[in-house]
């Protein structure tokens, strides 16, 4: 960790900051975590707005006291944990290795 923190002050920060090359994956990086918090936020507002105006929907047994009120309240969890599977995935196999591209190019 300390030779981490050493090799982190030889990086010129400001000149990386000046790289079209970041400044493009800064840019692609902003739009996808947009987009997913856009799409995020459709999904659970879904829930209450629906409580509120599409009851009847909800309350339609799928098996035993299962309705589907109660399977789209579960699903929250599991898109939740989807968005994060994608980010994870999508940052492993494009930003970070963009971004370790750029900084070993400005390490001195």
């Amino acid at each position: 960790m300390a030779n981490q923190k050493s090799e982190n002050k030889n990086i010129d920060w400001l000149a990386i900051e000046q790289d079209p090359r970041f400044q493009t994956l800064h840019r692609e990086k902003t739009r996808f975590l947009y987009g997913m918090m856009v799409l995020a936020l459709l999904f659970f507002f879904a829930l209450p707005i629906s409580t509120a105006y599409f009851q009847d929907f909800l309350k339609i047994k799928i098996w035993g006291v299962i309705n589907v009120g109660l399977l789209f309240a579960l699903s929250q969890f599991v898109v939740a944990w989807l968005i994060a599977i994608i980010y994870v995935k999508r940052a492993n196999q494009d930003f970070d290795a963009q971004a370790q591209a750029i900084v070993q190019d400005y390490s001195k």
